[in-house]
């Protein structure tokens, strides 16, 4: 059972359902599926997609999310990022409208979705280890930017286009003198109410004498209000007629069945965006899920993580979405409303399911304006430059890598930017990895204790020097500290032992292991002998698999601190 329950976790969580449970699942569903309604209509604009593309997409990859993650706070659905990514990708196979369009979001979902599938079912969780947090922050923060400023188009009421923000900006500057004033007045307005409910009305309420919990709900149906409002003012006073669009007929029902275009030019096409999208999904849920999961002490499993969005991606794919993950403002909604199981996802589900089959026919006259308010307040909220200035004050690599995935991301747009990131990632790691610290380290006098000579007042012996490696070597760094070893014995002729110190070494890989083959022949030849101390277990074993240890010529010592009385003179 324990088996099954890991890849089907409502039967862990499931057998603890009890009243209350259900009760603070269903109102924290409640609140999401108000939040989604306006979310999901407006990131299906900003893919390009019909707007019910948005609602199907929260509707099937929610409830399997449900059935196979393990967060009880993750949401899952259509997300600013993610839905710029898709149009970016799609939109260079189809024209943005067209049937054919269409079905390579779908064809998206599905590469996702079987990615993400299967990196879980091989438990490649820990990939997302690759990518470096100050770069994930500095795409993020581009691709908000880039969001936002796409929707500028639909504020003024001009046709503008780009994948980057100087060929967003030119386009729009072009179309300046053609701004529809009534859509421009709707859209400041929507904008400007949007921002002031996200932090003056739920004060307001309070001050009302509303309880905290309900000033918070309806603090949280703010867009909604932005929709009914705007909706109803198109419709009294006839702006469709006066060039505001809108949204339109929104056809009524459930999430269709669907079949994605399974062509192999399109299979290529898609190939790499949908392994950009999985990733960059992936690492934002997971974080979301891991940050929301430690406030009540809870876990989750990366792996199973993967499983559970490649499931919903998979649903997304074949009823009418397209790509999806856990979205950070409604997830953090759906916790703070109370949400205790994956089950409060399921009920969101149900609860869009009645939206998509009751109240499409309301908002017809909804302004796309509206929509893109939704979208710009939403995504500014992930703007954050302040990594710049943390970054330069602790890492000027990590600065570097920073600014880099920004500045291509907002002049190459977000594919560029994407694979930028994982790529700096990749090299930030093999760069800080290449070059090891690597201390000589003494006696710490009247202890037992080895520390860094330029950093303590030690003990040393000019017959002895202690290296000591501060991390595992392998063939990246491993010519470093050959290096390293033959530069520093080049300056001291009085030396006869060397020591390396290799209490921070966690593993050694072949290519290390005849770089300290190299450096012990060189040592032998300048009549040095060559001694490891502090080495552990599972490196140990793996070096008495190899001729090394026969063939060096000093000792392996249990401690840093045997090794100075074995091989200095008695003081």
């Amino acid at each position: 059972m324990t088996r099954i329950a890991r890849y089907f976790p409502p039967l862990d969580w499931g057998r603890r359902y009890s009243r209350a449970t259900l009760t603070n699942d269903l109102v924290a569903a409640v609140i999401v599926t108000i939040m989604l309604i306006p979310q999901s209509l407006a990131y299906a604009l900003l893919a390009g997609l019909p707007a019910q593309a948005g609602i199907y997409a929260s509707i099937v990859p929610i409830i399997l999310y449900s059935l196979f993650g393990t967060s009880r706070a993750l949401a899952v659905g259509p997300v600013a990022v993610v839905s710029l990514m898709t149009a970016a990708a799609i939109g260079q196979v189809a024209e943005a409208g067209s049937m054919g369009y269409a079905a390579a979001a779908l064809t998206l979902a599905l590469l996702s979705g079987a990615m993400l599938l299967g990196m879980g079912l091989l438990r490649l969780g820990f990939v997302a280890n690759f990518l470096s947090h100050p770069v994930i922050a500095g795409f993020i923060t581009a691709s908000g930017i880039l969001i936002a400023t796409s929707q500028l188009k639909h504020i003024l009421g001009v046709p503008a286009g780009g994948h980057t923000l100087i060929e967003m900006l030119r386009t729009l500057v072009a179309h300046l003198g053609a701004v529809n004033w009534p859509t421009l007045i709707v859209g400041v307005l929507a904008t400007g109410f949007l921002f002031w409910v996200r932090k003056g009305l739920k004060p307001l309420l309070l001050r009302a004498g509303l309880a905290p919990r309900m000033a918070d709900i309806l603090a949280k149906t703010g867009p909604v209000a932005a929709v009914a409002i705007s909706t109803l003012a198109v419709w009294l006073f006839g702006l469709d007629a006066r060039g505001v669009a809108i949204v339109g007929t929104v056809p009524q029902g459930l999430p269709p069945l669907t079949l994605p275009d399974l062509s192999s030019d399109l299979l290529s096409t898609l190939l790499l965006p949908a392994v950009l999208i999985s990733i960059i999904g992936f690492v934002e849920s997971v974080s979301v899920a891991q940050t929301l999961a430690a406030k009540k002490r809870q876990r989750i499993d990366p792996d199973q993580e993967l499983i559970g969005l490649g499931a919903a991606n998979l649903g997304a794919a074949f009823t009418g979405g397209y790509p999806v993950t856990g979205g950070f403002s409604r997830s953090v909604v759906n916790f703070d409303a109370g949400a205790e199981t994956p089950a409060a996802g399921a009920f969101t589900a149900v609860g869009l399911a009645i939206a998509a089959l009751a109240l499409t026919p309301l908002i017809f006259f909804l302004p796309k304006a509206v929509l893109a308010a939704t979208i710009i307040v939403a995504v500014l909220s992930l703007v954050d430059f302040s990594i710049l200035r943390k970054s330069w004050g602790y890492s000027k690599a990590d600065f570097t890598a920073v600014l880099a995935t920004i500045l291509l991301t907002l002049g190459m747009g977000v594919e560029a930017g994407v694979s930028a990131g994982v790529i700096l990632s990749l090299a930030l790691h093999l760069y800080k990895t290449s070059r090891p610290h690597v201390a000589e380290v003494g006696l710490v006098p009247g202890t037992q204790h080895f520390r860094n000579i330029l950093r303590h007042t030690v003990d040393t012996d000019p017959a002895l020097l202690t290296l000591r490696v501060d991390q595992s070597l392998y063939f990246a760094n491993a010519r470093f500290l050959e290096d390293l070893v033959q530069d520093r014995i080049a300056e001291d002729c009085a030396l006869r032992h060397v020591v390396l110190m290799c209490s921070a070494v966690n593993e050694i890989d072949f290519s290390a292991l005849e770089s300290l083959e190299a450096i012990n022949e060189r040592l032998k030849a300048a009549s040095i002998t060559l001694h490891l101390s502090e080495v552990k277990g599972p490196v140990m074993d793996r070096l008495k698999r190899s001729h090394f240890l026969d063939e060096m010529g000093g000792q392996v010592f249990l401690s840093q601190y045997d090794a100075w009385q074995c091989l200095t003179p008695r003081r």
